[in-house]
């Protein structure tokens, strides 16, 4: 019998649960674009009542759920203060520049994920003719699965707010720091998420990451940014028919797959702990479901043999000198001690 793979690439790979299957199912539908898809309209409300905002507009993705808060919150001419590894700067295809003539304005992280706030500071223009209008802060919780500190999103939203800036949250990973900061906080994660979330203006959510669902992203706000997100999605392409089928695996993931998140981070945790010690590796201490192993020195030229070796046995990592591991609900603790064993056996024979 052929032992199952053990995907480790990415939290998107999910397969939607038995449970998860049926909700989808059996969800009553309607036709979106006219609003009067049941489920969807039901997601929307779930999904803003959650987080504490007026409204919510389900997208296919996480990327156009960005593209819509920043297209909603800026114009033509104007910019958007945003970090240099954030998935709406570098992973989204310049679409707020392509599409809404819309500038980024990259600034350097620092080791813990965050944004200087002097830089931020700095980053903001004058009003004045030759420059760009600063109209937005973009922050993005979890960052390459850091957790970003609360003290600091207080911070960093408050010097926002004084200088007229919008501000938004891409939380593709929003629950993982969420379920991580209860932990550590000995508190409810959807309180967390809440508590996280109104620091922003705008919120996007991803439900086909860590929480399971096969399709899609929310972005949530006021009535009126939503409005307008809403006319920016008809333009994108992303207005959609009877996509209650999806709402529902969504809502059915916000009801069962929060809290279980916490088990995707002892995972990824029990998996670092195994490749402690194994010699040219440099273990990074997840956060949350994500582990980033660096390969030093002469290991570093091993890294696709390693890929190669590691694909041979049935476990799939994504990375050249920086590896990439990614736990999720169908990944479980047999599963991480096959891929500990395998990248131990390849750099011991």
């Amino acid at each position: 019998m052929t032992e199952k793979i053990v995907d480790l690439r990415s939290d998107t790979v999910t397969q939607p649960t038995p449970a998860m299957r049926d909700a989808m199912m059996r969800a009553p539908l309607g036709d979106d674009v006219f609003g009067d898809d049941p489920s969807v309209n039901a997601l929307q409300d779930k999904i803003a009542a959650m987080l504490g905002f007026e409204s919510a507009l389900f997208v296919p993705t996480g990327t156009q759920s960005n593209l819509c808060a920043i297209l909603s919150h800026c114009q033509r001419g104007d910019e958007y203060i945003v970090g240099q590894m954030q998935h709406c700067y570098r992973w989204e295809a310049g679409g707020g520049a392509v599409f809404g003539s819309v500038q980024p304005q990259p600034i350097g992280h620092q080791p813990d994920g965050t944004l200087a706030i002097a830089d931020i500071e700095a980053a903001i223009k004058p009003d004045d003719p030759h420059f760009a209008k600063s109209r937005l802060l973009a922050l993005e919780n979890t960052l390459g699965g850091q957790v970003i500190p609360m003290a600091y999103i207080e911070e960093a939203t408050s010097l926002a707010k004084r200088k007229g800036l919008g501000r938004h949250l891409d939380g593709a990973r929003l629950f993982n720091a969420a379920v991580e900061q209860a932990r550590r906080n000995k508190s409810d994660a959807k309180k967390e998420a809440r508590t996280i979330a109104q620091h922003f203006d705008t919120a996007s959510v991803c439900f086909s990451k860590g929480l399971g669902a096969p399709v899609g992203s929310a972005l949530c706000g006021s009535k009126e940014l939503i409005a307008r997100a809403r006319r920016v999605r008809k333009m994108a392409g992303g207005a959609m028919r009877q996509a209650g089928v999806l709402a529902a695996a969504a809502s059915h993931a916000l009801d069962h797959h929060v809290d279980r998140l916490a088990e995707d981070h002892a995972l990824a945790r029990r998996l670092a702990d195994a490749l402690e010690g194994v010699a040219g590796l440099k273990v990074e201490a997840p956060h949350t479901n994500i582990l980033f192993v660096d390969l030093l020195g002469e290991t570093r030229d091993k890294s696709a043999q390693l890929l190669d070796h590691l694909k041979a046995q049935g476990v799939l990592a994504t990375g050249l000198y920086r590896l990439r591991f990614v736990t999720h609900l169908d990944v479980d603790a047999p599963g991480v001690d096959r891929a500990a064993a395998a990248i131990r056996g390849f750099f011991n024979r």
